[in-house]
């Protein structure tokens, strides 16, 4: 019986040490992903006009995925030195144009 209680206390003292592995490499992601977006923040408030970031704070809540795939498209742009001053809301407003996907017109046919 005490072997049982002693395999049965290693096991749960291993899963305990896995368990808090775990969460410590859960920290260090979220506490990465903390300062990348802090970065971007720093980066975007740079290049940007405030006009501009509203905008896209704006487009952030409206649809996600366009606003992140601007958002690496402009930090790229700025990165490789390509951007000559700050982007204001007018050349937002048209990178944003080419980005969004076309509408679908939809015609409704009755017979």
């Amino acid at each position: 019986m005490d072997d049982l209680e002693e395999i049965r206390r290693r096991k749960l003292m291993e899963l305990q040490a896995q368990r808090q592995k775990e969460l410590e490499e859960l920290a260090q992601q979220q506490e990465m992903a903390r300062r990348i977006e802090e970065q971007k923040k720093a980066i975007l408030k740079a290049i940007l006009e405030p006009e501009a970031r509203e905008r896209l704070t704006r487009l952030k809540l409206a649809h996600p995925d366009i606003a992140e795939a601007v958002e690496a498209q402009l930090i790229a742009l700025a990165q490789s030195g390509r951007l000559r001053s700050k982007i204001t809301d007018e050349m937002l407003k048209e990178i944003l144009r080419r980005a969004m996907p076309k509408k679908r017109e939809t015609k409704i046919i009755r017979k």
